[in-house]
């Protein structure tokens, strides 16, 4: 075979890879659309939390109207308020989370919107938001199922929050460690001073007092000395 037929045959075979691809891509493309939840602060127990959603639009006929969420334990509904979200939407509490609802958007607009929730609950590496996202025309897709570690994403994955762990440890060990120090130079230093405060004693009374002592003692004998009566010199 000659050169230019092998070049022929390597170019038919780089487009039909090409093209097979590209077919690949077109079906792969709907089934990749997904809920995506990032929070400000994503540690578990974190307080004052802005949760914000992406849900991608599928449909090619009708735009979202509407997001049913299902909240994770520890997350009341009462406990979440709407920050921002597409114009005219509104959040209404629901027996299981909450609803953001409003005029239906463009036909292949992304309904993105954030939340406050009062506490992330803790204890916990991730939470999950099942989420429901309705369009004009009554369709709807199920982002349900929970994603499971090392299996494969399932075909309808929920947005899932992954948690740092909670600082409990390092807020409760650094007053710990810091207590001591100044519990520790107090207490040896009280006694000393309580001591001399209290007793009216310090070194320089000690040694007046024993020079008293000595003083008094020696006063004594020569007191007693001269008491004594002298021996007859001429016997």
């Amino acid at each position: 075979m000659s050169m230019r037929a092998w070049q022929r045959r390597l170019t038919g075979c780089a487009v039909l890879i090409l093209a097979t691809a590209g077919i690949l891509a077109m079906f792969a493309g709907p089934a990749a659309a997904h809920v995506e939840v990032q929070a400000d602060k994503p540690q578990a127990g974190a307080s004052d939390v802005t949760l914000s959603f992406v849900a991608e639009a599928e449909s090619s006929t009708a735009g979202i109207s509407k997001l049913d969420v299902v909240l994770p334990d520890g997350i009341p509904a009462n406990a979440v308020s709407l920050v921002s979200g597409p114009a005219g939407w509104a959040l209404t509490p629901s027996g299981t989370g909450y609803t953001v609802a409003g005029a239906a958007l463009p036909v292949g607009t992304n309904a993105e919107y954030k939340v406050r929730v009062t506490a992330l609950p803790a204890g916990v590496t991730s939470v999950a938001f099942k989420t429901v996202v309705t369009y004009a025309d009554g369709d709807a897709d199920r982002w349900i199922e929970i994603p499971t570690p090392g299996q494969a994403e399932p075909p309808h994955p929920a947005p899932v929050l992954s948690l740092q762990p909670a600082a409990v440890t390092a807020a409760s060990s650094s007053p710990a460690s810091a207590a001591p120090a100044p519990a520790t130079t107090p207490v040896s230093a009280t006694p000393a001073s309580a001591a001399g405060s209290a007793g009216g004693q310090s070194p320089l009374w000690w040694i007046v007092g024993v020079v008293a002592v000595v003083l008094a003692a020696a006063v004594a004998g020569v007191l007693w000395s001269r008491r004594r009566p002298r021996p007859d010199s001429t016997a």
